[in-house]
């Protein structure tokens, strides 16, 4: 089985340009989840520039809702998760300054500090996954900090493929990392830079069970509908 998480910051963004409540991230999340969507990703930053913590408070009492908490590898950031209770959180690398997640979490530079915040996240039942470059190093780094889930950044693969360049070396490298999580029971997902002919490639990768996709969809569906974009992506993901 594949799933389709979608994030919805880029929403939020939309909102903010305006400075008022419209659109609403939590009444996207709601239709999203109609239209086919396995789970909400949302990326609380630490300075809010689009997701805010009362569209966490929101969307996160909304039970319909499987909610997927994008957050810094800070423990004032796991308060916050702790309090609101995700179903999910995914750690990811944050710069203040960056315009989108640029790679994977440093493990190795973080090893210890991760083991305590993905020890305390596994403690309230929170699953949680470590957004990392595919690297087998960073698949047993993953499991030995405790992580049950790695999202492979599919970054390069991405831009790759968009400038219509060789892609294989690096789709056999996440096939090689996918697999190898896999051996260890770790549950893989992918994200991204992801669009359809991206997210068909790595399809075929049947160790990834889950695409999280924002940007495109949310870009995508100003055109053609949320509806249309996500009946598209679950036709990829079904096809053999």
């Amino acid at each position: 089985m594949k799933y389709l998480g979608i994030n919805i910051d880029h929403v939020a963004t939309v909102r903010n340009a305006r400075g008022e409540n419209h659109p609403y991230p939590y009444l996207l999340a709601k239709h999203a989840i109609k239209c086919g969507a396995s789970s909400i990703t949302i990326h609380l930053r630490e300075d809010e520039r689009h997701i805010n913590k009362k569209d966490l408070k929101i969307i996160s009492s909304i039970k319909k809702i499987p909610l997927n908490l994008e957050i810094a590898t800070t423990f004032k950031m796991l308060k916050i998760a702790l309090k609101y209770k995700p179903d999910y959180v995914c750690l990811v690398p944050e710069k203040r300054m960056e315009i989108t997640t640029e790679g994977g979490l440093n493990l190795n530079k973080k090893k210890y500090k991760l083991k305590s915040i993905v020890n305390k996240l596994n403690k309230s039942n929170i699953r949680t996954s470590l957004f990392i470059n595919s690297s087998i190093k960073n698949i047993k780094l993953a499991k030995e900090i405790g992580a049950k889930c790695v999202e492979i950044h599919t970054g390069k693969i991405s831009n790759l493929v968009k400038k219509n360049k060789s892609f294989y070396k690096e789709f056999l490298n996440i096939k090689k990392c996918a697999k190898y999580a896999k051996s260890l029971n770790l549950d893989v997902h992918a994200g991204h830079g992801l669009d359809y002919k991206t997210t068909k490639i790595l399809r075929k990768i049947k160790e990834i069970n889950e695409y999280n996709i924002g940007h495109f969809i949310i870009g995508e569906s100003i055109q053609h509908g949320l509806r249309n974009v996500i009946k598209k992506f679950m036709k990829i993901l079904k096809s053999k």
